[in-house]
């Protein structure tokens, strides 16, 4: 009857440490494969722009033209390198997703009913911007709205209304993605052409600086080029000098690859 019994305790205290090592096993390494699976996607997210031209080609044509209307903007702080302040917003906002968990995410709906939200986020150099399309997620939440937040820190905006200006370039919406030159920018390089207008009786240097005119042509950036150009020829009519002909100017955009590193050296020099 003794053996009976510790066969019997003895049976049961096998199966108790079977379970909790088949439980241990089948828990732990999920977590682990979790954790690096968005250890994974963080590091397959490209976030840092290598150009400015890349930066505002991201921007407009990836971003803002597939809705993403909402965004805060800000500078690296000097206590954070870029990386840490990258991999912090990614974390925090979940930013790195794939594009059929982004997919997923628009059929679903939030706590307030609404359709959860997506986010993206990009860096060049020290400058970021962090995006959102409308709907429901902690960036709506954290950042707050005008109303919520008079003082006006921290609060996002709306492209649609408010343009992401930076690097001479303003990137809103008018029924379609709209890329111009900012308000001083354009002013700058008006004042700048009207001087050069009649420095010359040839058209040569005109030709030259037209030709090199350090933005891309977007189709806002067009209409503002050949604003500028028939102000310098009527400039030049007035004085009796030959018209700059418009073959000197640039009309068709580079597509770039925005974080593809770049060979510094082999950049043209800054107009």
């Amino acid at each position: 009857m003794a053996n009976d019994t510790t066969s019997i305790i003895w049976h049961f205290l096998c199966n108790i440490v079977l379970r909790r090592a088949i439980i241990s096993q089948m828990s732990s390494p999920q977590g682990d494969d979790e954790t690096t699976a968005m250890r994974q996607k963080r590091a397959n997210y490209k976030c840092e722009a290598t150009t400015l031209d890349g930066f505002i080609q991201q921007l407009a044509v990836a971003y803002i033209a597939r809705r993403y209307f909402f965004y805060v903007t800000g500078d690296v702080p000097k206590r954070l390198t870029s990386e840490e302040h990258d991999r912090r917003l990614l974390e925090k906002f979940e930013v790195a997703q794939s594009k059929w968990s982004r997919y997923r995410r628009r059929k679903r709906n939030g706590s307030d009913g609404r359709p959860l939200a997506n986010v993206q986020y990009i860096r060049y150099r020290s400058f970021w911007v962090l995006l959102a399309t409308g709907g429901s997620h902690r960036f709506f939440e954290e950042h707050g709205t005008p109303e919520d937040n008079p003082t006006g820190n921290a609060q996002f905006r709306d492209v649609r209304q408010a343009p992401i200006c930076y690097g001479g370039y303003s990137i809103g919406w008018r029924e379609r993605t709209s890329v111009r030159l900012s308000a001083t920018a354009y002013r700058d390089l008006k004042s700048y052409f009207l001087r050069l207008a009649t420095s010359s009786p040839g058209t040569k240097l005109l030709e030259q600086e037209f030709w090199r005119f350090p933005f891309e042509p977007y189709g806002g950036v067009i209409r503002q080029v050949l604003s500028i150009h028939r102000t310098v020829n009527r400039a030049r009519k007035t004085a009796g000098l030959r018209e700059v002909p418009r073959e000197c100017l640039r009309l068709k955009r580079r597509v770039v690859r925005p974080f593809e590193p770049v060979d510094v050296a082999a950049l043209p020099l800054a107009a």
